[in-house]
């Protein structure tokens, strides 16, 4: 790996979805560093001090950030009639705050240097909710995407591109806990392309928006569902 290699931060990097990210990214050329509970980079993203710590440790290490992938999440479930506020700010906590504390750290770097990405992971149930159950999660990814584009318009001028990937159901061990295979093909005819969601598809398109190729996408929802939702 040369040295001056774009270093690419990805949270969640101990998941699925998000070890494909980080997987993918290496390839193309970047230093993958991974910030998740079990990882080289230690942390809770649902404390704001440990967030904040992992982010001074990581610039500590190597220098720079140039491209952040918000890719943690938690999927705490909870309908209206039993949501309590303990429920809502830990999910807010590392779907939302944690984030934007992470941003907070990488992008005055990025700034000087005129360049950066910033891509949030986010969901396309925000177009399709499903169970009542999943409103913390569902709500908690409608501000991420707010936050999104805010910051988009606030870090634009500085040579930042902020955007998100939303995908669909995507085959990972951990949605195969909670779903059978009828719900995945339940899913998958729904979908314009017939076929189930893999990580490397949410990967690859994470991967175009950090790429030069990506240069002038900001401020955009892309969604990687196989045509899921037609927006």
């Amino acid at each position: 790996m040369i040295d001056d290699a774009r270093v690419a931060v990805v949270t969640g990097g101990a998941g699925a979805i998000g070890r494909a990210i980080a997987r993918v990214l290496q390839a193309s050329g970047h230093r993958a560093v991974i910030i998740d509970r079990d990882s080289a980079i230690s942390a809770d993203l649902g404390s704001q001090s440990s967030t904040r710590q992992a982010a001074a440790t990581v610039l500590e290490q190597y220098g720079r950030v140039d491209v952040f992938v918000h890719c943690a999440a938690t999927f705490v479930q909870a309908p209206l009639a039993v949501l309590d506020a303990a429920t809502l700010r830990h999910v807010f906590a590392v779907n939302v705050e944690s984030p934007l504390w992470l941003a907070q750290a990488f992008t005055p770097g990025m700034a000087e240097r005129g360049f950066g990405r910033i891509i949030f992971v986010t969901s396309d149930t925000l177009w399709a909710p499903p169970l009542p159950s999943m409103l913390p999660y569902v709500t908690s990814k409608g501000a991420l995407i707010g936050a999104m584009r805010s910051l988009a318009s606030s870090l634009g001028p500085n040579g930042i591109a902020v955007s998100s990937v939303a995908p669909g159901l995507t085959d990972t061990p951990g949605s195969r806990t909670v779903n059978t295979d009828r719900d995945f093909e339940a899913v998958v005819g729904h979908q314009a392309l017939k076929r189930r969601l893999v990580p490397e598809d949410t990967a690859s398109v994470v991967d175009f928006l950090a790429s030069d190729g990506g240069a002038v996408m900001t401020g955009q929802v892309l969604c990687a569902d196989a045509g899921m939702i037609l927006r």
